[in-house]
């Protein structure tokens, strides 16, 4: 039987005593709108743009930008942690998996190298909680983001806000927030090669 995450991140919430520091860690502006809508109301937010993985380096300032523009449209306090383009990272983890194909090991990876530094930089600064927006694409596995994030919240003793952020039309709505907004939407996941992928599609 699936677990539902969605669940237990409610039951999280309803639990709360106060509003505890939580460090979101964001793919994109787009994908980081709804859940930002969802979790304002209850949480002290700052959102860790830590993306890698995502290529060219236009690209990623690109989605910086529109992350930087959803903050300011939906008038949140928030704020933005943006440690720069660090290619390396993700160069390094997914070495040997050039070929796998989107959903793979190599995304697991990536996973899993985004999520760390996001629990890391959560434990060090002091944070309460940690956890992702990547589970709001109906492409991410959450089982799998979940099971990392349970994995690093005990690796550096921080908890983890368990999460399935598609539940409840979470897609839908970030895709509605950025119709609202007029945000600029991206066609590919983020990689060299889901890039690549992308463009051999639209070829067929």
């Amino acid at each position: 039987m699936k677990t539902n995450y969605n669940l237990i991140m409610e039951d999280i919430i309803n639990n709360l005593k106060d509003k505890p520091k939580l460090l979101l860690h964001a793919c994109c502006g787009v994908c980081s709108s709804s859940v930002l809508e969802r979790l304002y109301p209850f949480f002290d937010i700052t959102i860790l743009y830590y993306n890698p993985n995502i290529y060219p380096e236009g690209e990623y300032l690109k989605r910086l930008n529109v992350q930087k523009e959803i903050i300011q449209k939906m008038n949140l306090k928030v704020k933005l942690l943006e440690i720069g383009y660090l290619k390396k990272d993700f160069d390094e983890i997914s070495k040997g998996l050039e070929n796998e194909k989107e959903g793979g090991i190599r995304c697991s990876k990536c996973f899993y190298l985004r999520l760390e530094k996001t629990a890391h930089l959560a434990k060090k600064k002091h944070y309460d909680y940690f956890t992702t927006t990547l589970s709001v694409s109906p492409y991410k596995n959450s089982e799998k983001l979940n099971k990392i994030g349970k994995i690093l919240s005990e690796k550096y003793d921080i908890k983890y806000l368990y999460s399935d952020f598609k539940k409840k039309e979470g897609y839908k709505r970030s895709n509605e927030l950025a119709k609202q907004y007029n945000l600029y939407r991206q066609h590919y996941c983020g990689c060299k090669y889901s890039l690549k992928e992308a463009l051999e599609y639209q070829n067929k």
